[in-house]
C-alpha cells in the first residue's frame, strides 16, 4: 500500500467519523423537546436576553426576540412578560432595552417584570423562575432565537419544575444564510457539550436551587 492510497483511507475514515460525530449531534439537537405540558396559556412569557447595541439600542436578535414576546402577549397567551438579561456583552443593561422597545410596542409597562443580573442563559432561566416563585406562578413560555431554544429546553428541564413550553422568534432580516447556519452549528455543539458532559459546576449560578438528578 502506498502512502498516497494509506492517506487518502486514512482521509476517508476520518471524514466518516466525522460525519456520524455531526450525525449524532445534529440528531441530538433536533431530539430535544420544545415543552414539558399541553398548556397553551400561560401564567407569564419569559423573553432570554441578547446583546444590545454599542449605542444601547436593541442588538438584531434581542429587537425580533422582543418583538415576538409582544405578539404573544397581544395574542393573550400571558398577561405579563419577564425581560431577562444583564450587561452582559457591554454596559447595557438587556432587560431595560427589552422593555422599553415592548413599551414603545403597547405592552404596558407594569405588564413587564425585569431581571437585570443575568450575564447566561442559566442565569435568565433561574433568576426569572425565581421571580415566578415570588410571584405564586407556575407556568411560562419561553421566548428566544430559533437556534437557542434547544439549548434553553435543556436548561428548563435541569434548573426547574414549572411548565414550560418555548416560542421561536423570527429571524433578523438583516441576518444572511451564512450567519444563521454559524450560530446554528454553535448551539448544536452546546448542545452537545451539555449532552455528554453535564452542566459544568463553574456554569452553575450560586444562587441557582439544588440540581435536579438530570444530569444530561
Amino acid at each position: 500500500m502506498t502512502r498516497r492510497t494509506l492517506f487518502t483511507l486514512i482521509a476517508v475514515l476520518c471524514l466518516v467519523v466525522a460525519g456520524t460525530v455531526t450525525g449524532r449531534m445534529a440528531w441530538f439537537y433536533l431530539s430535544i423537546p420544545s415543552s414539558n405540558t399541553a398548556l397553551t396559556h400561560f401564567d407569564t412569557l419569559i423573553v432570554l436576553g441578547n446583546p444590545c447595541n454599542s449605542d444601547g439600542t436593541p442588538g438584531p436578535e434581542q429587537r425580533e426576540r422582543v418583538l415576538e414576546s409582544v405578539r404573544q402577549y397581544q395574542q393573550g397567551i400571558a398577561p405579563r412578560i419577564i425581560m431577562s438579561g444583564g450587561a452582559a456583552h457591554n454596559q447595557w443593561i438587556e432587560a431595560d432595552s427589552m422593555k422599553k422597545l415592548a413599551v414603545s410596542q403597547g405592552v404596558p409597562a407594569d405588564a413587564i417584570l425585569e431581571d437585570t443580573k443575568a450575564q447566561n442563559t442559566i442565569d435568565n432561566i433561574v433568576n426569572s423562575s425565581a421571580i415566578m416563585v415570588t410571584q405564586g406562578w407556575h407556568s411560562a413560555e419561553v421566548v428566544s432565537s430559533p437556534s437557542h431554544l434547544p439549548r434553553a429546553a435543556l436548561i428548563l428541564q435541569h434548573y426547574t419544575t414549572i411548565a414550560w413550553r418555548t416560542d421561536a422568534s423570527r429571524w433578523p432580516p438583516e441576518y444572511h444564510f451564512a450567519v444563521i447556519l454559524a450560530i446554528y452549528a454553535s448551539e448544536i455543539k452546546d448542545c452537545w457539550q451539555i449532552h455528554t458532559n453535564g452542566f459544568a459546576a463553574r456554569r452553575r449560578p450560586a444562587y441557582a436551587p439544588a440540581l435536579s438528578t438530570q444530569t444530561r
